[in-house]
């Protein structure tokens, strides 16, 4: 009797852990699919990860002796007016402008936007230097809409935005980057094409700038007449582009107000309720500015280049290409790495002694 008790035990034991191995060996799968696809994930993160470290480390191995960087070197901020017939002291011919462009190319200088200048996030190339383009005063020329042989409207080809958008379609490592500062009414001319074109440059991934609503000059300006100068022109952009933030100035003459307290107006301030913030504010002339690098950096006081021919006032873009050829005065070289900053030995005195988020490199020169 004993034995067939045992025996049934046996039985029914075997049962139930094959009836508990049946239940669990239906969960399994589903886990082990979620085990595999957190493996996966895990496996794509590193891989990702370990291509990025790739990519950080090719940058890093540059040749410094060959490429000689120096990022405490200056910066080109080209100021442009007018581009159509006939040359002219703020007036720049397309065939003169195509000129510039092919000129700055062959030379190894690359557009940079200005809120990347300002801000440091310099990405270009290692042995190239960055030159940030700017246009004032919002003219037709800059940016003109024509009607062509089959009725279609289209970006004039000789304007400025239609020969940048050419040359940057020819030379692609030539970035697509330009700051237009315009005024109030109507920028750029053609009251039916505004929206159209304040969305065009913006889509294209150039930006817009503040010129004040009526060109007006600063000198004698009180604290009301800047806010609403500054504040209405921003207005008048948000009502064609709702999220974009205008965040630049260019000054009109160069003009600041007399009254030095009220120049922080320039920088911040409001309007209807509105306010505005420029991390950048550019003066009129005549020079390269200093990297953002450089401990004396202000991006509240700007100089630009007036692009123009060879030995106009001796201030010309061809004058100053001249001297940065030279070494009359120093040109920045990209590293190509826009988190680490690497000068000669020689200028590390120029940057402070740390720069947020950024590795300072120096080396020595053979």
């Amino acid at each position: 009797m004993k034995k067939y008790i045992f025996v049934f035990v046996i039985a029914f034991m075997a049962l139930t852990l094959t009836a508990c191995s049946t239940e669990v060996s239906n969960q399994i799968p589903e886990e082990i699919e979620d085990t595999k696809e957190i493996e996966e994930v895990i496996k794509d993160e590193n891989e990702a990860n370990e291509e990025n470290q790739e990519k950080e480390d090719q940058v890093k191995e540059i040749d410094l002796q060959a490429i000689q960087p120096n990022e405490v070197g200056e910066i080109m901020v080209l100021m442009y007016h007018h581009v159509r017939e006939p040359e002219g002291e703020w007036s720049r011919t397309p065939e003169n402008f195509r000129r510039d462009l092919q000129v700055l190319y062959e030379k190894g200088y690359r557009p940079i936007s200005l809120v990347d200048y300002t801000t440091g996030n310099i990405t270009t190339e290692a042995g190239y230097t960055p030159v940030v383009f700017t246009f004032d005063d919002g003219n037709q020329n800059n940016f003109n809409m024509i009607e062509n042989d089959e009725g279609e409207w289209v970006v004039d080809p000789d304007s400025a935005v239609g020969i940048l958008v050419d040359f940057h379609e020819k030379h692609p490592d030539f970035p697509l980057e330009a700051t237009f500062f315009i005024n109030g009414g109507t920028p750029f001319g053609q009251a039916e094409w505004v929206e159209y074109k304040l969305n065009y440059i913006v889509d294209k991934g150039m930006d817009i700038g503040n010129h004040t609503y009526n060109h007006i000059n600063f000198t004698n300006a009180t604290a009301e007449e800047i806010q609403a100068q500054l504040g209405r022109l921003n207005q008048m952009v948000n009502r064609y582009l709702p999220d974009y933030e205008v965040n630049t100035l260019a000054l009109p003459f160069g003009s600041k107000p007399k009254d030095t307290e009220l120049r922080r107006y320039l920088v911040e301030g409001e309007y209807e309720g509105e306010r505005y913030h420029n991390i950048a504010i550019l003066e009129v002339g005549w020079d390269p500015y200093r990297s953002p690098f450089h401990k004396d950096f202000n991006g509240n006081s700007i100089r630009r280049v007036r692009a123009s021919e060879t030995k106009v006032d001796g201030v010309g873009m061809y004058d100053w290409l001249d001297a940065l050829d030279r070494g009359t005065r120093l040109r920045y070289i990209s590293d190509g790495d826009a988190n680490t900053i690497t000068v000669p030995e020689e200028y590390r005195d120029r940057l402070p002694e740390e720069i947020d988020g950024k590795t300072i490199r120096t080396y020595t020169l053979d």
